[in-house]
């Protein structure tokens, strides 16, 4: 590695930066979650007609997904000397994402158990036929085998209009490698994919400030179909529900941060808020796929590392949907008054982990991964699904966050496993004194670019102009 010593180590006069005004869209975004809450309750049929405002936002974010994964990808991957360090990521993802789902069933199963929600609740013939149409539905979406097989596209192109982050990241990982084989030839196509990467964080930034538009219409949409009554008589399951999810992120996931990489996961949980209000305002983890991708870049985690974790744990890392599939099974047998046996818990949970690689891409994964289950192991429980149909919605937003805080969290170990992490600068942008930048998403100058330029006087310049590295030939 060669540094240009005739290099300028002043640091750069301040600049007045824009004024950051993104508070007002997140302020802008509770007001429209109140009121949508009251249009769904005082005006159901209403409510239910703006669901499609929620559907239009979330389809303009799902947009955006496969050029940011593309884009970040392909300059992590391009920029390194060694293909080792890449597989490296992987392989230790892979590994972190099966014992962490292991984790979250067995917590899900602990609980579940605990509370019995359950006992009490009788099925009505009204919600008899929601779990068969449900079990079709992830039987469609087909097995294991057609989950791997979807990961090749059609076309190099095609990975990034049909909206598949897996095979987003199949081609960008091969582009991103024969980048990295052509040595200086690749360096004027990774400049101007980073230019590509500024334009796409730039339009995402746009299209945020539609949010409280479709957080107004999906929540609307959402009390509208359910009302609130289904909420309240089936609380037991919800409330233990979140409060499952709020150990397993805080406890397992937090304690396994601070023994790691010293970080403090309250401070993460901190730093991440706005993606929270987000994800609870739209219910999909997948609104803040790429600011989460933008922010750990940031928050000092190489864009190789965050590149591969992000990405691969948005169908691998679902703590969350682990966690929901073993209380609502756990909830739908002791309601039916057929309890399920240990064994029977384990066996039937475990295939349903497997099965839900195979509907990740339908929507409602989670409640027709649970149907699918059911239905192949004790069948004459599909038909107690329904009970939780009513429910399900607000259940996942605890879903969609646990499975979001997994992603950030699994992106900082993993990052500190593998070296790729500027532990001073996560430390820093944490306590909030290098902010992160909502207007354009994307840093300059990131901690892989190069050292920190270091003042005549010997301080150090957080967020100085740094030395790129060279790329190997």
């Amino acid at each position: 590695m060669t540094i240009d010593s005739k290099r300028d180590d002043t640091p750069p006069p301040p600049t007045a930066g824009k004024r950051d005004r993104t508070h007002w869209l997140y302020l802008g975004v509770i007001v429209a979650v109140v009121a949508g809450v009251l249009v769904g309750w005082l005006a159901p049929e209403l409510g239910k007609s703006l669901g499609v405002l929620g559907t239009l936002f979330i389809s303009l974010i799902k947009m955006m997904i496969s050029p940011v994964i593309f884009c970040t990808i392909v300059l992590g991957i391009g920029s390194v000397k060694a293909a080792a360090s890449v597989g490296k990521v992987g392989g230790l993802a892979l590994a972190y994402f099966l014992g962490m789902s292991t984790v979250a069933l067995g917590i899900g199963l602990l609980v579940g158990n605990l509370l019995d929600p359950g006992s009490g609740l009788h099925l009505s013939a009204a919600t008899s036929s929601a779990g068969a149409d449900l079990a079709e539905k992830a039987h469609g979406a087909g097995g294991t085998m057609d989950f791997i097989a979807g990961i090749i596209p059609t076309s190099l192109l095609s990975s990034l209009t049909v909206g598949s982050v897996l095979q987003t990241l199949f081609v960008a990982l091969l582009v991103g490698f024969g980048l990295q084989s052509m040595g200086k030839q690749g360096e004027p196509i990774l400049r101007g994919i980073g230019y590509v990467q500024k334009l796409v964080f730039r339009i995402l930034a746009m299209i945020l400030w539609l949010a409280p538009i479709g957080a107004f219409g999906a929540i609307a949409n959402v009390v509208g179909q359910t009302g609130l009554g289904a909420v309240v008589q089936l609380g037991t399951l919800m409330v233990g529900f979140y409060i499952t999810c709020a150990i397993f992120v805080f406890g397992v996931l937090g304690l396994m941060l601070r023994a790691v990489s010293g970080f403090s996961i309250f401070k993460l949980v901190r730093y991440l808020a706005r993606e929270y209000l987000l994800i609870f305002a739209t219910s999909s983890s997948e609104s803040a796929l790429p600011r989460l991708i933008a922010k750990m870049e940031h928050v000092g985690v190489q864009r190789t590392t965050v590149g591969i974790v992000v990405p691969t744990g948005y169908s691998f890392n679902l703590d969350g949907t682990a966690i929901y599939l073993t209380m609502a099974s756990i909830f739908i047998a002791d309601a039916m008054g057929q309890p399920l046996a240990v064994p029977e818990q384990l066996s039937l949970l475990v295939f349903m982990i497997i099965a839900s690689k195979g509907a990740a891409g339908v929507s409602g994964a989670g409640l027709a991964t649970l149907a699918g289950g059911l239905q192949s192991h004790r069948p004459e429980l599909l038909d107690g699904v329904g009970l939780i149909v009513g429910i399900d919605r607000f259940m996942s937003e605890a879903r969609a966050v646990t499975n979001f805080s997994g992603n950030a969290v699994a992106t900082l170990l993993i990052g500190t496993w593998t070296r790729t992490v500027d532990a001073s600068r996560v430390r820093t942008v944490l306590d909030g004194k290098l902010p992160f930048d909502e207007t354009t998403m994307v840093d300059d100058h990131l901690p892989e670019d190069g050292p920190i330029a270091v003042p005549h006087d010997g301080s150090e310049k957080v967020g100085a102009a740094r030395v790129p590295v060279p790329l190997a030939s």
